[in-house]
Formats: structure tokens, C-alpha cells, sequence
């Protein structure tokens, strides 16, 4: 397991099996009470814990470390510019995913001068097109932060990789356990990523945020 240290908390990486260190015991605990955001999902919280799986999809982590706020977004395409977009396809958008969480974040409180940021996900995945996209998904991250002069204090981006996400809004911390693409569970984020984007493609308006949780640690 590897560690980087931030100035506003760190980054846990755990490769699969878990190692069952202590860190790994905080992510499970974590994620026991965490609200769970799905493909174009997003979430503010003060206290509770913050918790998403990705498989090609990238989640940008914003964090005011003075406030102790703490947001996370979830979106699984770079931008949409199409002048036929509709309501249910720009929430899977990265524009938009991170336009509304900077605005949620500021909107309970946060300082803009005070935002730092980590980002997770962006796995080349499955085949060449969902390669792309994760590759696209992930630069797309690094340019917005940069563009809005957001600090970018750690990431785990790319790779053959499945992440699931835990982020701590008491401390700052994330903590990230990945799992190789060829994993029956990875596969399993992949056929998840599919089935929720074409519900929301759809318009499928039951689809919820609030369904069965998912098993991080």
C-alpha cells in the first residue's frame, strides 16, 4: 500500500487483496455510514463521508480545509457541446458535474482561495472507445482544475484500474482502493457505469442515488 501526504489530509491507495492495516480498517468504517453518489451524482457534506465506485468515470474531490467542507462529483464524459443536449445528459458531463459542485461547495460556505482538489478514476477500461473516454475524462480534470486555479494536491488517474472512493470531510483524507479490470467486481463497475448512463440517457426518472449500497472496503 502506498501513501501520499497533502497539506490538507492525504491519499490511501490500497491494491487489491486489502492489506487490512489500519487504514484500510478506517475506509471500511467510512464508507459503513458514507452517502454513496452514482454516474452523475454529486454531494456536499459537512460530517458524513462521501463514497463512489469508478471504472472509466472520474470523481473530483473539492475540499475547504479551514470550513472542514467536503465535496465529491461523479461524472463518466468530458464536456457536452452539443446543441441537442438535453436535461438528463448534461449531468453526466464533466463541465457541468463541476460547475455545480464549485457552486454547491461556495453555496454552503466554502472560500473559492481556499479550494484544493484531488481526483480519482479515469481507468482505461474494457475496450479502445471506453479507453479513450477515461483517458479524456481524466485530462478533462487536470485542465478544468488548472483553468480555475483550484490545486490539484494529489490524484490516482489512468490505469488498468476500478477505484472505490472514500472521502473524509472531518479530515481531508481519500482513501482509494483499486482492483484490476479483469476482476469479476470490475467488470461488474464497468456493466454499472453502462446501465446508469443509458437510464439517464433514457430519461429514467427512478433512478436514485439512493439504491442498494455498494461494498467499498
Amino acid at each position: 500500500m502506498g501513501l501520499e501526504s497533502t497539506q490538507s489530509g492525504r491519499i490511501v491507495i490500497a491494491a487489491v487483496p486489502s492489506s487490512g492495516s489500519t487504514d484500510g480498517a478506517q475506509g471500511r468504517a467510512l464508507e459503513r455510514s458514507a452517502r454513496i453518489i452514482n454516474p452523475g451524482g454529486w454531494a456536499v457534506e459537512g460530517e458524513r463521508a462521501i463514497a463512489t465506485l469508478l471504472g472509466s468515470c472520474v470523481a473530483v474531490c473539492l475540499y475547504d480545509p479551514k470550513l472542514r467542507l467536503a465535496g465529491m462529483n461523479h461524472f463518466l464524459l468530458p464536456t457536452g457541446n452539443r446543441r441537442d443536449i438535453n436535461d438528463a445528459d448534461v449531468v453526466l458531463h464533466g463541465d457541468y458535474a463541476m460547475d455545480v459542485l464549485r457552486n454547491a461547495m461556495l453555496a454552503r460556505g466554502a472560500s473559492y482561495k481556499r479550494l484544493v482538489a484531488k481526483a480519482f478514476g479515469g481507468g482505461n477500461v474494457v475496450n479502445s472507445i471506453k479507453m479513450a473516454i477515461g483517458t479524456r475524462n481524466a485530462e478533462f480534470a487536470r485542465q478544468w482544475l488548472e483553468r480555475e486555479r483550484i490545486p490539484l494536491l494529489a490524484e490516482d488517474l489512468g490505469g488498468v484500474w476500478s477505484r472505490k472512493v472514500v472521502l473524509d470531510p472531518v479530515t481531508g483524507h481519500a482513501f482509494c482502493r483499486r482492483s484490476p479490470i479483469n476482476q469479476l467486481d470490475a467488470a461488474a463497475v464497468v456493466k454499472a457505469e453502462n446501465a446508469y448512463e443509458q437510464a439517464l440517457l433514457g430519461q429514467n426518472s427512478g433512478a436514485s442515488a439512493s439504491g442498494k449500497k455498494i461494498e467499498l472496503f
